[in-house]
C-alpha cells in the first residue's frame, strides 16, 4: 500500500508496503498536480488516480500550473510537453529551480528519444506516451512518489546525523576544555605566585579583543587560546618555574622552549591553526627580537600580539620569586615604553585606553 502524505515532513515518516498500491487512508495523501490543455485528458487521469486514493488538482496551462504551486503543496506533477504559451519543458525548468522537492513525470503524443532524454536531463522522472496507458501510468507514478519519499527520507536521516555528529563533536570539545583547563590550573596551583594567571590573561585578551571590534569567532579563539598559552609549561622542570632568584641562561633557553612546547601538545586535539600560532608565538616581540621565530610587525598573528599585552601585564602585576608586583602605574608605564619595541601600538592602546582599569590590581 502507497501512502503519501500532503506534507513535506509528513512525506518523510511513511512507509511503503512492498506492493506499493495506490490506496487512500484518512489523513495520508499525496498531491498531484495534472497539467494539459485539453479537459478530457486531465479528467481520465483525475478519475483514474483519485480512484486509487491520490488527491489531485488541476491545471490547464504552464502559468496556471506554477501559480498553484506556489499556493499549494505538491508531490507530483503530470506535465503535458505540447501546450499554448509555456510549454512543458520551459514549466519544468522552472519546477526544478523553484520547487526541486516535487517530482514530474512528462507526458507527450510525440514518441520522440531526443525529446525524452532531453526531458530527464532536466529533472523529470518519467516520459509517458499519449495515448496513456494507464496501467503505466499508475508504475510510474509509483515510482516517483516512492523516489520522492526515499529521497526526502534520506534527507531527513542526513540532517539528523549532522545535527548528532555536531552534538557529539560539542561534547567532545567541552570534555577536552575542560580537561585542559584542568590541567592548566593544576599547573599553576603547584606554584602560588602563577594561580589564576591563565584566566586573568583570558579575561583581558577577551576584553581587548572586543574592544578592538573582532567577530565573535575572533573572540573565542582568542579565549581559547589565552586559557591554554602556557600549558607548554608542563615540561619546564618545577625547579626553574619555581626558582626564587633569576634564570641562568640556559634555564631561561629551558622556559622559553614552552610556547613550541604547547603547540605541540595540542596539535593533535585542536585543528584551529589560529589558535595554535597564537599560543606559539604569545612571546613574539614587535621588533623581532621575541621568541619562538623572531616574527615582527603584523607578521605576529593578531591573536598573538593581544596575548602578548594582557600575559605582560598579569606578569608585572603579580608577585614573582624573584620581585614584587608592579602597581598598575608602572605597569602600564613599562607596556607605553614598549609600544613599537615589544608590543603592538594599536593594541596597546586599546588596553590602556579601554581594558586596563577594569584589571587593576589589589596592593
Amino acid at each position: 500500500m502507497l501512502i503519501v502524505d500532503q506534507s513535506e515532513k509528513k512525506a518523510i515518516g511513511v512507509s511503503f508496503p512492498a506492493d506499493a498500491s495506490f490506496k487512500a487512508q484518512p489523513g495520508n495523501r499525496a498531491e498531484v498536480l495534472i497539467v494539459d490543455d485539453e479537459p478530457l485528458i486531465r479528467e481520465m487521469i483525475h478519475r483514474k488516480l483519485t480512484d486509487r486514493g491520490l488527491a489531485c488538482a488541476d491545471a490547464d496551462s504552464g502559468d496556471e500550473a506554477l501559480k498553484m504551486l506556489a499556493e499549494g503543496d505538491f508531490a507530483l506533477v503530470l506535465l503535458d510537453i505540447r501546450m499554448p504559451q509555456k510549454d512543458g519543458l520551459d514549466v519544468l525548468e522552472e519546477i526544478r529551480t523553484k520547487y526541486p522537492d516535487v517530482a514530474v513525470i512528462m507526458v507527450t503524443v510525440i514518441a520522440d528519444i531526443d525529446i525524452a532524454i532531453d526531458c530527464m536531463r532536466k529533472g523529470a522522472c518519467d516520459f509517458i506516451v499519449k495515448p496513456i496507458d494507464f496501467d503505466v501510468l499508475v508504475l510510474s507514478v509509483d515510482r516517483a512518489l516512492e523516489k520522492r519519499r526515499l529521497l526526502l527520507e534520506n534527507r531527513k536521516y542526513q540532517l539528523c546525523l549532522e545535527q548528532k555528529v555536531r552534538e557529539q563533536a560539542e561534547k567532545i570539545h567541552k570534555a577536552f576544555l575542560s580537561a585542559v583547563k584542568s590541567l592548566v590550573y593544576a599547573l599553576e596551583a603547584k606554584d602560588v605566585y602563577t594561580s589564576g594567571h591563565s584566566e586573568r590573561v583570558t579575561k583581558m585578551a577577551v576584553e581587548i579583543a572586543e574592544a578592538m571590534g573582532l567577530s565573535g569567532l575572533e573572540v573565542e579563539r582568542i579565549r581559547l587560546a589565552g586559557i591554554l598559552h602556557d600549558v607548554g609549561k608542563i615540561g619546564v622542570p618545577e625547579s626553574i618555574l619555581n626558582k626564587p632568584g633569576r634564570l641562568e641562561k640556559h634555564e631561561y633557553e629551558i622556559v622559553k622552549t614552552h610556547s613550541e612546547l604547547g603547540e605541540k601538545i595540542l596539535r593533535s586535539v585542536i585543528t584551529d591553526n589560529e589558535i595554535l600560532q597564537a599560543i606559539r608565538h604569545h612571546h613574539e616581540r614587535y621588533d623581532g627580537s621575541g621568541y619562538p621565530d623572531r616574527l615582527s610587525g603584523t607578521n605576529i598573528p593578531k591573536a598573538a600580539r593581544i596575548l602578548a599585552v594582557a600575559d605582560a601585564y598579569d606578569a608585572m602585576t603579580s608577585d614573582r620569586p624573584y620581585r614584587r608586583a608592579m602597581s598598575c602605574l608602572q605597569a602600564c608605564a613599562e607596556l607605553e615604553n614598549g609600544i613599537g619595541s615589544q608590543f603592538d601600538p594599536e593594541i596597546t592602546s586599546v588596553f590602556l585606553s579601554k581594558v586596563v582599569s577594569k584589571f587593576q590590581p589589589t596592593q
